[in-house]
């Protein structure tokens, strides 16, 4: 299989931006690969000190080329907003990255995820989005699992507040990723989903919310980027957000591309579209994803075509 080295970044953890390798060849999707994940958990591991901890990762992306054609053409699927918010004061766009201080919907259905990868703990972002089950997180599909290995001990922290949980950490039941991604780390298909289990007798979206999502929505959008990025400038105390009028990538991917400066640990955040600044509710459309080194201030968000919807279709029903 031929290789060809890139300076493409994956905003994985709380750490800084990695290069990354993709491949050239066309794969196949084995039969035996598996698209879903009962991940481990060790009761009372995600304190407040190892949440704050969370190691940056030093690791090299080994994601499949970005080869897989996104059907920007077929017909849109859109799922509605769970719950409403109280309005706000409208904030500033464009943005390029600053704290969000306009509250609403969004500060509660955001949050940190936590994982734990090997030996080593991580951190990404994610949003509660509307399903059947109510209890399902949209992140990006290397917070689920990377180079060949599903993440253990995954939570979701909504609202996270340096250190505190105001809503609970909701473990993951189950996790999935798209199958492109879960069987060669295809970019184009960089999302991943988590069913997690109620909290004190609630499902996540009772106790938070859910943002609406749509796919196959289409291209050059207005877009509103939310995450937790924890490497500097950031330290993952902060809900961040970026906005600006979105374009597609011209490069290695079928992705979404928006100007915005967040950096490691705010992979898996939220993209909408139609995002409601007095509210805080708006249409998820991607997730933060990547980055090329060359080209900074730039996030790139894989495209929720056929296969997100039926990745999304698997973690709802389950």
């Amino acid at each position: 299989m031929n290789r060809h080295r890139t300076a493409l970044s994956v905003l994985l953890s709380a750490g800084a931006l990695v290069a990354g390798v993709l491949t050239a060849a066309t794969p196949s999707i084995a039969a035996d690969t598996p698209t879903s994940f009962r991940p481990q958990q060790t009761q009372g591991f995600w304190t407040a000190e190892r949440m704050r901890g969370a190691t940056p990762l030093d690791v090299t992306a080994v994601p499949g080329a970005a080869r897989t054609a996104v059907a920007d053409s077929a017909a849109p699927t859109a799922i509605a907003p769970t719950a409403a918010s109280s309005a706000v004061s409208p904030t500033a766009f464009p943005q390029a990255g600053g704290a969000w201080t306009g509250g609403g919907a969004v500060v509660k259905t955001s949050g940190r995820v936590f994982f734990t990868m090997g030996s080593r703990t991580a951190s990404c972002s994610g949003n509660s989005i509307t399903s059947a089950n109510g209890s399902t997180v949209m992140t990006a599909g290397h917070c689920v699992k990377y180079q060949g290995a599903w993440h253990t001990n995954w939570v979701f922290v909504p609202a996270y507040n340096n250190g505190s949980a105001p809503y609970g950490q909701w473990s993951a039941t189950k996790t999935f990723a798209t199958d492109q991604w879960a069987a060669s780390e295809d970019m184009n298909m960089d999302v991943g989903l988590a069913v997690v289990a109620p909290l004190n007798g609630q499902t996540l979206s009772q106790a938070v919310g859910a943002q609406g999502v749509l796919f196959n929505g289409g291209y050059n959008k207005k877009m509103y980027s939310f995450g937790f990025p924890a490497a500097a400038p950031y330290d993952g105390t902060k809900l961040v957000y970026c906005s600006g009028n979105s374009g597609k990538d011209f490069l290695l991917t079928k992705d979404h591309s928006l100007g915005c400066n967040m950096t490691g640990g705010s992979s898996g955040g939220p993209w909408f579209q139609d995002f409601n600044e007095a509210t805080g509710l708006g249409t998820q459309v991607s997730v933060n994803s990547f980055g090329y080194t060359f080209l900074p201030n730039r996030m790139y968000g894989p495209y929720l075509g056929n296969e997100a919807k039926a990745a999304y279709d698997k973690a709802q029903a389950s």
